[in-house]
């Protein structure tokens, strides 16, 4: 008698992958989005990531580089507080760590907001989240609008 196969299907993505993320990725951090610039290095010594800091006009870009391969960008502002993270890779950061109290509004957005199987767009008056990708291929955005540095052009954020 050959050996039962189970297929389990995923109906959101989004969500388990959120899931698997957190439950198998605890070590993978980065600054967190709202907190103080101060997290970075510190999160960079965490993570055994390398770290790249660059002044610009009016932001600080910090990127991250994760052993997985992984890219983070943390954006602090003038006044020293995270306004936006971006990342890209072949592994997702630990979204948790990375929003911070956003988190929850991730969640609840990427139940009413999903664009498909593999894109979530949120768009709230404090937070705007556009994340997608497929395996070995993640890429995302978060920002807080009222945050960002007048004059700063959104698409320097990617």
């Amino acid at each position: 008698m050959p050996p039962l196969r189970r297929t389990v299907k995923c109906k959101d993505f989004v969500l388990c992958g959120l899931g698997l993320m957190a439950a198998l990725s605890p070590c993978i951090a980065a600054a967190t989005l709202g907190e103080p610039e101060s997290s970075v290095q510190a999160d960079a010594a965490q993570v055994k990531g390398s770290i790249k800091s660059t002044s610009r006009v009016n932001y600080r870009l910090h990127e991250i580089q994760l052993p997985s391969g992984t890219a983070v960008r943390e954006f602090a502002g003038p006044d020293g507080t995270v306004f936006a993270v971006a990342w890209n890779g072949p592994s997702m950061p630990n979204l948790r760590q990375t929003l911070g109290r956003y988190f929850d509004g991730y969640v609840a957005g990427a139940k009413a907001n999903r664009l498909g199987h593999h894109r979530l767009s949120i768009q709230q008056s404090d937070l705007v989240i556009q994340s997608g990708g497929h395996m070995r291929a993640f890429s995302g955005l978060a920002y807080l609008p009222m945050a960002v540095p007048a004059g700063m052009n959104l698409a320097d954020l990617r």
